[in-house]
């Protein structure tokens, strides 16, 4: 890497690639920041965990009336066995003179009614009112988790808008440090999994311990003994999902690292679709996708048979406490020690019990996932911002195009000097043009012109002002820029020249383009200056992309220009058309042009030869060529490798 040249950054094929990391490295500090962003909504919170405590009663009482309407059944069934006219006494008595005295307590232990059956009318009253208790649970869970959806999502809007905004702060330096698939799966995977996070597993977790808080204390309540045989079914569960998820975490790491492989693998594939095909590797392409492919297969399927295993050996567990529940319950009932509902309403709660602590252990594994997502989030918002614009700024009414560098120095890393005491002066209205070996300072010259970095020495003026005494819009908006690297957005021709302005006629973007020579081959799409352009611009070639953004730095009509290799893609005879039109649109603006080929700058008023940082010789083309210095050798390298070529 040059010096002249941005160190760092990342391809395009990066995007999208990043997933969210596992574990968070400060999981305490993240964690209460991301509670912190939740501040605002404290009020709606507090209203969620009321509903939610609401719902949860609602839901655990459920099984204990259920229990009691089972009683009544049983009771009822019972009584109906007993001649009427005689008391649940007399019947007792005679049990125990009989020496069935298991059976005598167990009727003991009940309230029945001799000759009569079922009560029909307060069995319905009852179920009435389960119905109307589990549907109040479900009213107030909805609302519950509609409140919660406006919580998360105002407060991801928010962190979003936040991002959005640092992005623009954030000074160039720190994307060319950052691999563009970095930053962009912080902006889009991480912000999109504390989304999902605290929409789905916020409330969940709340819900979840309350479950358990509530279903506890009713299973105690009923009896201790069986509590206590619930409760040590739960470490055996937990034990058994750590053994088998350990192992299936290996499985998934491989089955992601596979994933990854395998669309790399399409992703070049597709991209260079063409090529392959030239060189007749499309065999070979399609057996390393079917490897691939196998690999990923077999990961995937032992991850996904292994965590599969989790359910049934975890409901194994719930059956043995089934049974003892069961069983125990049974000898209870028997005794008169317990109700029939009761053991009922009981291993209903067993039910609950468990499937809550699992729940929340598999959410506390996400809410690793998302503090990790956070930490990246706000590692990103911490960063240290551009140098703000000043107070009170120097507004220009109108630039003339006078350009000074003044004793500017200025490094990328500070051990590796790159740019000392340079001074520079261009006339408006002159074309200044740059030219030296790759890593020469070419494109850093431009760079340190618009700010993009901050100068470590000297300063740079723009019509006798301090460009740091204006506001970087300000400044950036008297310069019109034409790169090498091409963009374009998904959008029409139309669209994508009418880009340089706020507002601009179709008759304005029509001059543009006539201008910039680029209307001919526009009028022979079908669709003419509506034809969409796609996601990468592949449905028009390198030179017309850079044709159009010439027609855009046409209609920007700015009072300096920045041309940085502007006709580096178009082939010799758009060149020549182009660099006529450069000629009208540069007279009477100033001008800074950086060019490999030497031919195409000939005309400019100065031309600055640099080389290492420094401007070693300057002056216009005849003066440098006379001189026979640095210049020199350039040209006639350059015209050399011509004949060479030629011949």
């Amino acid at each position: 890497m040059g010096p002249g040249r941005r160190p760092g950054g990342g391809g395009p094929g990066m995007f999208g690639m990043g997933l969210p990391p596992a574990k968070p490295k400060d999981f305490r500090g993240s964690f209460r920041r991301l509670i912190d962003r939740l501040r605002p909504e404290r009020p709606l919170i507090v209203i969620v965990i009321v509903l939610a405590v609401i719902s949860v009663a609602f839901a655990v009482i459920g099984p204990k009336i259920l229990g009691n309407a089972t009683n009544d059944i049983f009771a009822g069934l019972l009584s109906k066995q007993i001649p009427a006219g005689v008391t649940q006494e007399q019947v007792i008595a005679g049990l125990r003179a009989q020496g069935k005295n298991q059976l005598a307590d167990m009727l003991g232990s009940m309230h029945l009614t001799p000759g009569k059956g079922v009560d029909f009318g307060d069995l319905a009253s009852i179920l009435l009112v389960l119905i109307g208790i589990y549907l109040l649970s479900s009213v107030f869970a909805w609302l519950q988790a509609w409140i919660m959806a406006g919580v998360t999502q105002r407060t991801i809007l928010r962190l979003r808008e936040d991002v959005d905004q640092k992005l623009g702060r954030l000074p160039l330096k720190y994307f060319d440090g950052h691999p563009r698939g970095d930053v962009l799966s912080r902006v889009t995977n991480d912000i999109d999994n504390i989304g999902q996070t605290l929409q789905q597993s916020l409330t969940q977790l709340i819900t979840s311990l309350l479950t358990i808080i509530g279903v506890l204390a009713l299973m105690l309540t009923i009896s201790p003994i069986l509590a206590v045989i619930s409760i040590l079914a739960v470490p055996v569960s937990i034990v058994v999902t750590i053994l088998i998820a350990t192992r299936s975490q290996k499985q998934f790491a491989a089955q992601w690292a596979s994933t990854g492989t395998l669309n790399g693998h399409v992703e070049e594939m597709h991209t260079g679709h063409a090529i392959v095909k030239v060189f007749g590797r499309q065999q070979e392409a399609i057996d390393k996708f079917d490897a691939e492919n196998a690999k990923l297969y077999a990961s995937s399927y032992r991850a996904q048979f292994i965590s599969g295993i989790i359910q049934p050996a975890l409901n194994f567990v719930s059956n043995l406490n089934y049974v003892a529940i069961a069983v125990i319950g049974g000898v209870r009932v028997a005794t008169g020690q317990m109700s029939l509902g009761d053991v009922i309403a009981f291993i209903q709660y067993s039910r609950q019990f468990t499937f809550p602590i699992v729940q929340a252990a598999s959410i506390a594994n996400v809410l690793q996932s998302a503090v990790a997502s956070s930490e990246r989030v706000f590692e990103l918002l911490d960063e240290p911002e551009e140098i703000a614009d000043p107070a009170e700024p120097v507004r220009l009414p109108s630039t003339k195009g006078a350009v000074a560098f003044e004793d500017v120095s200025f490094r990328y890393l500070p051990d590796v000097p790159l740019i000392d005491a340079l001074n520079l002066v261009a006339d408006a209205g002159h074309t200044i043009a740059i030219v030296g070996p790759t890593g020469a300072g070419k494109t850093t010259l431009v760079n340190l012109l618009m700010r993009f970095y901050e100068l470590d020495g000297g300063r740079i003026t723009v019509d006798g002002i301090d460009t740091r005494e204006m506001t970087r819009d300000d400044l950036r908006r008297t310069f019109g820029m034409v790169l090498q690297d091409t963009w374009l957005f998904h959008g029409t021709i139309r669209e994508n020249i009418a880009y340089a302005r706020d507002v601009s006629s179709d008759d304005e973007v029509h001059a543009a383009a006539e201008a910039a020579h680029v209307d001919h081959f526009v009028r022979t799409l079908p669709d003419g200056y509506d034809t969409v352009i796609d996601d990468d611009a592949t449905n028009l070639s390198a030179g017309e992309k850079q044709l159009l953004t010439i027609a855009r730095a046409f209609l920007a009509d700015p009072a300096i220009l920045i041309l940085d290799e502007a006709t580096s893609s178009v082939d010799t005879r758009t060149e020549v058309l182009i660099q006529r039109a450069m000629a009208r649109l540069m007279k009477g603006r100033t001008a800074f042009v950086i060019a490999h080929r030497l031919s195409t700058i000939r005309d400019a008023d100065t031309i600055l030869v640099m080389n290492k940082g420094a401007i070693v010789e300057q002056g216009n083309h005849a003066e440098l060529i006379a001189r026979r210095g640095f210049y020199a050798e350039l040209y006639e390298s350059q015209f050399t490798e011509a004949l060479a070529e030629a011949v």
